[in-house]
């Protein structure tokens, strides 16, 4: 889809911005699927200060739409009406204080557990087995290997709608499984993980087993958007997809994981068509197998082609 651009006009009304603005910018290079359509705007702002000034300017009718990583994100082939915001390099800073760890929302998950593993700091190695960054571990209580963001945020900084800025602590976030409670319009620039002391050697051999079994289990080195699907209470969704008969199934380019059947991969020339039809389709399938309703861990954005 051929967005109008927009870019002009917000330059000419934000005199003061040092962040990058880009008209109708491919997102497909910025997810793990490789696929997807542009953004009809995006801006990658330089701090929060940058970031918060954008969105006090930017005029109300102009919807905002935050990218992470890429890892467990669905762009849709029509591209991304109004504003994309990706953090990049003003984002990317790790300080560790005593046993805490300060990551900025552009850090990947296993960046932080190598930096608390390198001093000394227990309790974070499973976010070495999270794909992405701490942004979208904040947004959706990533977890693995048995802990949750939850268990080890201490609190977050968030730019609102406005502008505005907040600092959250843990139980401001109303954290449950995948599921974060801050409003939808807080875009997360920081976060303060918690740790205990322990010995750098054990940490990093928890973080090798972690690393192996995500490598032994699931498609690590294919085009995936990570988990697709939550696990519903008390089951497993990717018992309930193989039991479905879903293991291996294929639209196009697009597949179920044979080695993981919660992990959806592009075989090479799918579409996000493709792999969103797939998806509905082993929702479907399971739905009409078991009567369990999967619900999608995966983010999807934009619009159809």
């Amino acid at each position: 889809m051929n967005f109008s651009d927009i870019v002009p006009e917000l330059k000419s009304n934000m005199p003061t911005l040092h962040g990058r603005l880009l008209a109708n910018q491919s997102l497909a290079e910025l997810t793990w699927f490789r696929v997807g359509g542009a953004a009809q705007a995006l801006f990658m702002p330089e701090d929060e200060a940058d970031l918060s000034y954008f969105l006090s300017q930017l005029p109300a009718e102009v919807p905002v739409t935050v990218v992470g990583l890429g890892s467990n994100l669905i762009v849709r082939d029509g591209g991304v009406p109004g504003a994309t915001i990706r953090l990049g390099r003003g984002f990317n800073e790790i300080a560790i204080d005593g046993r805490n760890v300060r990551a900025g929302a552009a850090v990947p998950d296993v960046k932080v557990a190598r930096a608390a593993q390198e001093a000394g700091i227990a309790g974070l190695a499973f976010l070495c087995g999270i794909p992405g960054g701490v942004g979208g571990a904040l947004r959706m209580n990533g977890g693995a290997y048995g802990r949750e963001t939850k268990d080890a945020l201490v609190e977050a900084r968030a730019v609102d709608r406005g502008g505005r800025v907040h600092v959250l602590k843990n139980v401001d976030m109303h954290y449950a499984y995948r599921h974060c409670g801050t409003p939808d319009d807080y875009i997360f620039t920081q976060a303060v993980f918690a740790g205990e002391h322990g010995a750098a050697a054990a940490i990093a051999a928890e973080m090798e087993r972690i690393t192996k079994s995500r490598g032994d289990t699931q498609p690590v080195k294919s085009r995936t958007g990570g988990s697709t699907f939550k696990n519903p209470p008390g089951q497993k969704a990717w018992q309930l997809i193989a039991a479905a008969g879903c293991r291996g199934l294929r639209i196009g380019d697009a597949q179920v994981s044979p080695m993981h059947c919660n992990f959806l991969i592009n075989l090479g020339n799918a579409s996000s068509a493709d792999i969103e039809t797939l998806g509905e389709t082993v929702r479907s399938r399971v739905k009409d197998n078991s009567g369990v309703e999967l619900e999608w861990e995966i983010k999807r954005i934009g619009v159809a082609k």
